[in-house]
This record gives structure tokens, C-alpha cells and sequence, in this order.
């Protein structure tokens, strides 16, 4: 053999058993270092390392040392692997430049996976024509008329499936919607949880997932209630008797709705006089609520909430159907209401001084004695607001509870019914220490102070059973306060 050829030979066998080592270890050190900078492209220099950089030495080896004819099958094998590895490493660089390090607000952030996806198939097409033209010289131009041919075949047998893609793709590309939000799609309100590129799924509030074709969708009215910003405006309506004044009936609703869980304060309600019907005057409430997925819980809230301020107001909420009265004067009016007064009396503590015999009597004479009702989770007495009334429950339960400086409320003791509440700043007119709540359905007898006052001369005793649970409930309050951290001023 020739003393040149085997120079030659020499070089490369030495230029590869040293110059592989020296790249892998010095290809290991930058992907360490970017590894360690959180950067994406360490992702590609590793397949760079482990798998071209080998393919090709491998290669080289071949052709130049072992001197093997560039059409032998197993050169040409090789080389059509380390076209598939250049491609694949090709494509995972120019996602990490386009895409990886693209900022949140820009046009790449943007891209739709199915784009990207499509696009990337492109590549690998164009760069399996290139093997195959230079490596294997096969017949490009020809292999593409006949997938020209077959694809006009099988477009046409697709047109409705390729349609579905079409609008899919431009419905990724603008993207109105993303997975987690709330639509509704024609009469269909559901939650996204998936976008594939044939259809989108929905999960309704009856948890069943529907199946929408981005072809349908794209011709419907779409309302997305968590986009631009998650709050949703709520709107509905109730009617109350032609009796109520409206400026009353208004202002029930509005402080029913910001009393509700679930409802915004800020933007606060607003209340709309709408129309006056047949039997009613309309009204509709306008609330804002944060997470859409609440609604129908928040809804129900209110609307329960509703009758029970409307009962305490004296407020009607009439039957949407035509009713003939008879009017006799007020006798038969107050005869009903007088009645259930009397009933209640009978379940009130012995100690309280109320002619129980006399009780519709009673009820006729004294303006300051009332029955009230509280749903569920409504505030009675409020920390920090004044009460002028003591209030003696007639059937039900109570939490009697005191708030730290957080907000955070901490229980001290129920109330059930014959017990009473309201004493501690009875006759102050300072601001209530603790807050009242309705445990479940309540109804309380609300007594004025001048009504009290009254009560108290008639039967001095009453004053003492006043003071005595008054005590008690004071070293309660105060337990509780130490215990939570907060000061113990009463």
C-alpha cells in the first residue's frame, strides 16, 4: 500500500480517536452549564452528543478509513441515519430559538400546537425527499405526482374531516378560548377541558362532556365568561307586590345581595326597576361573581336569601295569577298575623313579662314587637354596627360569634329557642362587640328598647335575668378572646 494512503489513513484514525473524546467531553461541560442556567438548548446539544456526534464519527470511520465505496449499502444506511438525526436535532433547535424563548405577549407564545405540529411534519417530508434524492437517488419529481394524485382522492373523501382541521387550525390560531374556561356555544354552557384538533370538549354543569367539531363551532355565537376578565355579570329577576314602594323593595334586594357568599361588593349590585306587570312589579338584580363555575350555588343562595328578607320587610312576593279580594276592613287582614303571633308567645321563656293571654292584643298595641326571619348563614347582629333591640328566638339556632383584627370569626356559644340576644348594647347605642348568626332557618321576636324598658317596670326581675346572662356571656366572650389572641376591651 502506498506510504501516502497510509498517512492518510493514520491522520484520520488518530484525528478520530482523539478529536471524538475531546468533543464529548467538552460538548458535556456546555450542556452542564446550560443545564444549570435553566436554559432549553442543552435539550438539543445532548442529542448532538449522544447520538450525531457518534452517527457521524461512525461514518467518517467508514468512508476514510476503512475506505468503503460511497454506494455500499451499509455507507448509504448510515448516512440516511445521520440525516434523521441532523433533521431531529434540526427540528428540536429551531423550536427551542422560535419557540422556547419566546416571550408571553408575542406572536410565537401564541402559535397553536397543531401549527407547530403540521409544520414540523413539513420538515421532516422536505428532509426525507433529500435523503432520498441524494443518498438513494430516487425519483423525487415522480413519487411526488403520484402523492399529488392520492392526495386530490383523498381530499375529496375527507373534504368534511379536512374541513373540521381548516377550522380548527384557525380557531387554535386565534385563540378565543383556552382549556379551564367557561363558554357558552349556542344554548350550551359547559367548562373546556380539552382542544384537540377535531373538536373541543366541554363538561356542563351536569358533569357530562360534550363533543363539539370545530366546524360547528366556528359558525356559532361564542361567550366566554372567564375572558377578558374572570368576573361575570349575573342577572336576575324578582317580582314584588304593587304595595311595596320600590325604593324599598330596592334597596331588600340590594342589601340581600351584598349579604350573599359568593357576590362581589366590589362592583357592588345594582337594582333596576324593570316593568310593571299584571300582578307585580319587576325588578332585576345585576350581582358580579368571580369564578362561573359557582353560579348556580350562588344563585340559589340569593334567591333563598330573597324570601327571608322579604319577610322581614313586610315585603309580598304575589302569584302571577289574577286574585279577587274581599275586602271586610282590617280585622280579617290582621287576624292571620295576630294568630301566629299569639303562637309564638306561648314558646318564650317564663321570665319574660308578655301577657301570653292577651298576646294578639299585645301585638295590636305595642309597635315595637315584631317576628322576624333569617335563612341560613344571614347576620342578625353585625360586629361593629349598633342594635337598638332585643331579639328572643323562637324557633331555631344561632351562633354567637366574635371577629379578630384578620376577619377571621371565632364561635363563643349557640343560642336556641327561649334564649335572647341583643343585650349587650341594648341601651348603649355603641357598636355591637360580637355578631349574631342564623345556624339554620330562624325566627326571632324583635322587642324595641322602649318596649324593653317598659317590660322592666312592669317586672323588675326581668332586668336581673337580663344582667345575670349578660355576665355570663361576658367571661365567655372573654375566654375566647385570650384564647384567639385578640384584645379582651368589651
Amino acid at each position: 500500500m502506498d506510504t501516502s494512503v497510509l498517512q492518510n489513513l493514520l491522520v484520520w484514525a488518530i484525528a478520530l480517536i482523539l478529536g471524538f473524546p475531546i468533543l464529548i467531553v467538552l460538548l458535556g461541560e456546555v450542556i452542564h452549564r446550560q443545564k444549570l442556567r435553566g436554559r432549553p438548548i442543552a435539550a438539543t446539544l445532548r442529542v448532538v452528543r449522544n447520538v450525531l456526534l457518534p452517527v457521524l464519527v461512525f461514518l467518517l470511520f467508514m468512508l476514510y478509513v476503512l475506505k468503503m465505496h460511497p454506494d455500499h449499502q451499509a455507507v448509504k444506511s448510515v448516512q440516511t441515519l445521520l440525516w434523521i438525526v441532523v433533521i431531529h436535532a434540526a427540528l428540536s433547535l429551531l423550536n427551542v430559538v422560535i419557540f422556547e424563548q419566546a416571550g408571553a405577549d408575542t406572536w410565537r407564545a401564541k402559535m397553536p400546537k397543531l401549527l407547530i405540529d403540521l409544520a414540523r411534519l413539513f420538515l421532516i417530508l422536505v428532509g426525507s425527499a433529500i435523503v432520498l434524492a441524494t443518498v438513494w437517488h430516487a425519483d423525487v419529481a415522480g413519487l411526488a405526482t403520484a402523492l399529488g394524485v392520492s392526495s386530490i382522492v383523498i381530499g375529496l373523501a375527507l373534504q368534511d374531516t379536512l374541513g373540521s382541521i381548516t377550522s380548527g387550525i384557525a380557531l387554535l390560531f386565534e385563540r378565543p378560548f383556552n382549556v379551564g374556561d367557561w363558554l357558552r356555544v349556542g344554548e350550551l354552557t359547559g367548562q373546556v377541558i380539552d382542544i384537540n384538533w377535531r373538536s373541543v370538549r366541554l363538561q356542563t354543569f351536569d358533569r357530562e362532556m360534550v363533543i363539539i367539531p370545530h366546524k360547528v363551532i366556528s359558525g356559532e355565537i361564542i361567550r366566554n365568561f372567564s375572558r377578558p376578565l374572570p368576573l361575570h355579570a349575573e342577572r336576575i329577576k324578582v317580582g314584588f307586590s304593587y304595595s311595596d314602594p320600590p325604593n324599598l323593595a330596592r334597596h331588600v334586594l340590594k342589601s340581600t345581595a351584598l349579604a350573599t357568599q359568593g357576590i362581589l361588593i366590589d362592583p357592588e349590585p345594582q337594582i333596576f326597576t324593570l316593568s310593571y306587570d299584571d300582578s307585580s312589579i319587576n325588578y332585576e338584580v345585576k350581582f358580579f361573581v368571580e369564578n362561573y363555575a359557582d353560579i348556580e350555588d350562588i344563585r340559589s343562595r340569593f334567591m333563598s336569601r330573597v324570601w327571608y328578607a322579604a319577610q322581614r320587610n313586610n315585603l309580598n312576593i304575589p302569584f302571577p295569577i289574577r286574585t279577587l279580594y274581599h275586602f271586610h276592613g282590617p280585622t280579617a287582614r290582621e287576624g292571620s298575623t295576630n294568630k301566629k303571633f299569639a303562637e309564638s308567645l306561648q314558646s318564650l321563656p317564663a321570665f319574660v313579662p308578655i301577657d301570653r293571654e292577651h298576646g294578639d292584643r299585645l301585638h295590636s298595641n305595642a309597635e315595637g314587637v315584631t317576628l322576624q326571619h333569617f335563612g341560613i348563614g344571614e347576620k342578625v347582629i353585625r360586629q361593629g354596627y349598633p342594635s337598638n333591640s332585643l331579639y328572643i328566638i323562637v324557633s331555631g339556632q344561632a351562633a354567637l360569634s366574635i371577629s379578630d383584627s384578620s376577619g377571621i370569626e371565632h364561635p363563643v356559644l349557640f343560642l336556641g329557642a327561649g334564649e335572647f340576644f341583643g343585650e349587650m348594647v341594648l341601651f348603649s347605642g355603641e357598636p355591637s362587640p360580637i355578631s349574631i348568626t342564623a345556624v339554620n332557618d330562624l325566627e326571632v321576636m324583635m322587642i324595641s328598647a322602649d318596649e324593653v324598658n317598659q317590660m322592666i317596670a312592669r317586672q323588675p326581675s326581668f332586668a336581673r335575668e337580663i344582667g345575670q346572662i349578660l355576665e355570663v356571656r361576658r367571661r365567655a366572650i372573654q375566654a375566647v378572646k385570650q384564647t384567639a389572641g385578640t384584645p379582651t376591651v368589651l
